[in-house]
């Protein structure tokens, strides 16, 4: 079968792109650079993409995993944004359902509480209206006694009510992966792990970038038409490579979440609270896990390594215990966590929870065109504010006609499911294709829940599953992905693969610690790694799980 994005074949992808010329160039993996190739691909631009981690691998894979409409941003009149981002939810929902779910989510009423009823009845009815909210998933007003039979957990000292509605938990790493997927299949070129190290320029304007492989160590010039900056966290540094890094510019605050096991927090429904220092905190249930995030506070350290702080973790738990006391919560509870940085664009004055999350554009004298600032969830809407500018600006360079964005009723990949009507009855009947391959049910809606309509690669990849698994010491469905991940998503390490193609560091932890050798002994035999690299590639696994768990094999680190 025919590998279309393996990472067994990136050198020669990077050489082809360096014999090419584009229409516009990427810079930036994550969920806004993904967005902005699908959109330019699907219009017929040459498309490029340069990303100098792994895909997703900043703020893409480190968010809370809703894709969702900013509620709080009313309190701060944010009222334009709250109406673009929360239509953008169903779009979201309908292109991607393999990775999209509806979330109930309540908002409990507490006297002294930041919330009151009639603001929070008002204020849901506001966002019903300005989200364009479906009748089935509009608010609903409860009393305290209704509140407490959803949510046993919550305190009932000062509970007055609450406000249930509908937000979308999502797998952020892989929305940016089906949706880089997507892109590839209509004709961008994508690359990770490239690093984007200068600007070619041409009569003062930018013609391309100088760029190295972070794997190998080889240079390329890529040569393109427009430039994109859309780095997140690393947007300001590429300016000042272009010598345009002035006016407003980058505020990096860092958020964390916690995960627990759902026998030891059994949250049955997802929690929206507020905390004692006015913050709103989410807890969600997934897969068997409760998670709990997130924090808001300023960042200056490396974006590309964020750590969890002791304070970090206490602060979580402290809110955890307050909203949810008979829990009980302690450090040696915490099974999993991660750190995000947000890139924002700074106001003077503002708190990090009161920095709005909208986004900017702005286009440097070189003709660098950056975007800052965003939410997961605008990502298809901020592409396509990109993509219209450019084709401006062909238009007026060129008389270049480039036609509108199509990508508002686009599927991303493995969302051809029938939409989110459909995606039921397609899983049932991919679940028992599955079964009759000889895969457990529990591993086969695992793998259709999971890839969508890409679940058929899976299949194909199991002509004889259980002689493969007990050769390489691994699960079938886990043989699956990890061959899925190599061959069809550019997995080139075991944390792309157990981080951001399965999410399994954050919600299966102890699974990873059992797998991990497997993995890493399976990798290095289809990616001819040196003895070096295996080691080197084990130490970074080793550092991650301490990193996620505070955890050694030996035991609690503190």
């Amino acid at each position: 079968m025919a590998e279309t994005f393996s990472s067994a074949q990136r050198t020669e992808y990077l050489q082809s792109m360096a014999n090419a010329h584009f229409d516009i160039l990427i810079i930036g993996g994550g969920i806004t650079g993904a967005g902005i190739a699908l959109d330019a691909a699907s219009r017929g631009l040459k498309t490029a993409l340069v990303e100098m981690q792994d895909f997703a691998a900043g703020t893409s894979s480190r968010s809370t995993k809703l894709v969702h409409g900013g509620l709080r941003y009313l309190k701060q009149y944010e009222v334009k944004m709250v109406a673009e981002v929360g239509r953008e939810r169903a779009v979201v929902y309908e292109n991607g359902p393999h990775v999209t779910t509806p979330e109930p989510m309540l908002l409990p009423i507490y006297t002294a509480g930041t919330f009151g009823r009639f603001s929070t009845s008002i204020g849901l009815m506001v966002y019903d209206r300005l989200a364009r909210v479906k009748r089935s998933e509009r608010r609903q007003m409860l009393n305290a006694g209704a509140v407490s039979d959803i949510e046993p957990l919550l305190r009932k000292q000062g509970l007055l009510g609450g406000g249930l509605y509908v937000e979308y938990r999502t797998d952020d790493a892989r929305l940016t992966i089906e949706v880089m997927k997507e892109a590839v299949k209509r004709g961008a070129q994508a690359v990770n792990y490239v690093k984007a190290t200068g600007f070619l320029k041409e009569n003062g304007k930018i013609a391309g970038i100088r760029a190295m492989d972070q794997i190998d160590g080889q240079t390329y010039t890529l040569k393109a038409s427009k430039v994109i900056n859309a780095s997140g966290p690393w947007v300001d540094g590429l300016r000042e490579l272009d010598g345009s890094r002035q006016g407003k510019t980058l505020q990096m605050t860092k958020g964390i979440h916690l995960v627990f096991d759902g026998e030891r927090f059994p949250l049955r429904q997802a929690v929206y609270f507020d905390t004692p220092d006015g913050r709103m905190v989410f807890a969600v249930p997934r897969d068997g896990k409760t998670y709990v995030g997130t924090t808001d506070t300023v960042y200056q350290d490396d974006p590309a390594h964020p750590l969890i702080s002791d304070s970090d973790r206490e602060y979580v738990i402290d809110a955890v215990n307050g909203m949810f006391p008979d829990v009980r919560i302690g450090i040696e509870d915490v099974e999993s966590g991660w750190a995000g940085v947000r890139p924002l664009i700074h106001e003077e004055g503002k708190n990090p929870s009161e920095i709005s999350r909208k986004d900017e554009v702005w286009v440097s004298d070189s003709n660098l065109i950056t975007i800052a600032g965003g939410k997961l969830t605008g990502y298809r809407k901020m592409a396509e504010m990109v993509v219209d500018l450019v084709a401006r600006q062909m238009e007026q360079e060129h008389g270049h006609s480039i036609g509108p964005c199509v990508t508002k009723k686009m599927p991303i990949s493995g969302g051809d499911v029938g939409g989110s009507t459909g995606f039921a009855s397609y899983a049932e009947r991919k679940i028992k294709d599955g079964v009759a391959l000889g895969l457990a049910r529990p591993a086969a809606e695992r793998l259709v829940r999971t890839y969508g309509s890409n679940v058929e690669a899976l299949y194909e990849r199991m002509p004889d599953p259980r002689t493969k698994a007990e050769l390489q010491g691994l699960s079938q469905e886990l043989l699956l992905m990890l061959r899925y991940a190599i061959e069809e998503e550019m997995a080139v390490t075991p944390s792309d693969f157990l981080v951001r193609r399965t999410g399994d560091l954050f919600f299966r932890i102890a699974e990873v610690r059992r797998y991990k050798a497997a993995v890493i002994s399976y990798m290095a035999g289809r990616l001819n790694w040196s003895e070096e690299q295996v080691v080197m590639h084990t130490q970074e696994l080793d550092q991650l799980l301490l990193e996620a768990s505070g955890k050694t094999e030996a035991g609690f680190r503190y």
